[in-house]
């Protein structure tokens, strides 16, 4: 029998190779800290749609859905930290996955009348310049892990949003979201200094080395 060889060129296997990563990553195989990540993600359009869908009680239910969302946050750490490892697409996906959930909830808030949009606002332009350093650190080979600060910043908003869901659905004064946001507030732009801080530092070291 006659043998017929085919010749691959480096740019098609190094493609090849690419996909078959890209089908590997976002596969079921994955472990389930990332699939909790991805899952909060996939929550978001509905968690909106809750607080947006005027109907009995929708506020509650927009703000149980986004309590159980950034409950996997906890869960996945954990189940990292237990089986002792970490994956790249975890450690991009999950700070991500809880600032889209979490200022979200914030901007739908504002039309409800529970927060001002000034200090909205200023949230958002805190995650949009340290979002903006995180890639610029990528770029050159270094990843920003999310320092206590930063886990300090992610829950206090988180807090400031289901506070401010229960106002809008009632069940007490917008003045007790204000205040609540405000601490978030506060917070988010100490941890933004605190990562400007360091930033300098660990691009050198990986430029030095």
């Amino acid at each position: 029998m006659r043998k017929i060889r085919i010749a691959i060129s480096p740019r098609f296997a190094t493609r090849t190779l690419e996909n078959s990563a890209t089908c590997r990553i976002f596969s079921w195989s994955v472990g389930l800290a990332d699939q909790l990540t991805v899952a909060r993600v996939l929550a978001v359009p509905f968690v909106v749609a809750l607080f947006a869908w005027n109907f009995s009680g929708h506020a509650y239910w927009g703000t149980g859905l986004f309590a159980v969302a950034m409950a996997t946050d906890w869960f996945d750490g954990r189940i990292a930290r237990r089986h002792g490892r970490t994956s790249p697409l975890g450690g991009l996906l999950d700070p991500i996955a809880d600032k889209i959930l979490v200022l979200s909830v914030l901007i739908v808030l504002i039309g409800s009348g529970v927060f001002k949009a000034w200090m909205v606002a200023a949230i958002v332009a805190r995650e949009f310049l340290i979002s903006g350093l995180r890639l610029a650190a990528i770029e050159r080979g270094v990843v920003m892990h999310a320092r206590d600060l930063g886990k300090l910043k992610t829950w206090s908003q988180a807090i400031a949003a289901g506070v401010g869901g229960l106002a809008a659905a009632g069940a007490w004064d917008n003045r007790v979201a204000w205040w609540t946001l405000l601490v978030a507030l506060v917070l988010t732009w100490v941890s933004g200094l605190d990562y400007a801080r360091v930033a300098p530092g660990l691009l050198r070291g990986r430029a030095a080395a």
